[in-house]
């Protein structure tokens, strides 16, 4: 009984810990979904900066070909071809010259997640806690069934041999 209490002590802390490591543990549930999470963002921050590529890849085409953006951007910085005249007034202020949104950097976040020595700890805690309680129950058990054997008398036991109800063939 004693090798018994034991080997469910051991599978009951094994369990504990294997599902600690499952759930809580570094390749674990909560570790995958922060993964994602973080896998998540990235994808959405990836597209957001592939859409401003494009946009200055577009716009980097047009002032390489197109006459008209080329013209616009030059009288934007003060340029005339020789049949334009050029007014300035004072008190404005200068053409402010576009500043391009490049995207943020991200960077990525560290995990949070049960360590193994903390999943190894609380497997063996919890070991030692079964067998404890299982010593515990057991020594009552025992102790009441040492009580009870000593009230006993020869008067409790049926002598003879045991009759069954058995149907004859």
């Amino acid at each position: 009984m004693t090798h018994t209490k034991c080997l469910i002590a051991v599978l009951l802390g094994t369990l504990v810990y294997t599902l600690l490591s499952l759930i809580a543990g570094r390749d674990g549930i909560w570790a995958y979904r922060q993964l994602a999470e973080q896998k998540r963002e990235i994808s959405a921050h990836t597209a957001a900066i592939q859409k401003i590529n494009d946009e200055l890849s577009l716009e980097q085409t047009a002032l390489e070909k197109d006459r008209d953006v080329i013209a616009a951007y030059a009288r934007k910085l003060d340029y005339v071809n020789p049949d334009e005249k050029l007014v300035k007034i004072t008190g404005l202020r200068p053409y402010q010259t576009t500043l391009y949104d490049t995207g943020t950097v991200m960077k990525r976040r560290a995990m949070t997640y049960m360590s193994e020595s903390v999943c190894k700890a609380v497997g063996v805690v919890f070991f030692a806690l079964s067998l404890l309680l299982m010593y515990m129950a057991g020594y009552d058990k025992n102790r009441n069934v040492h009580k009870h054997a000593a009230k006993r008398t020869n008067t409790d036991f049926i002598k003879g041999v045991p009759v069954y109800d058995v149907p004859q063939v």
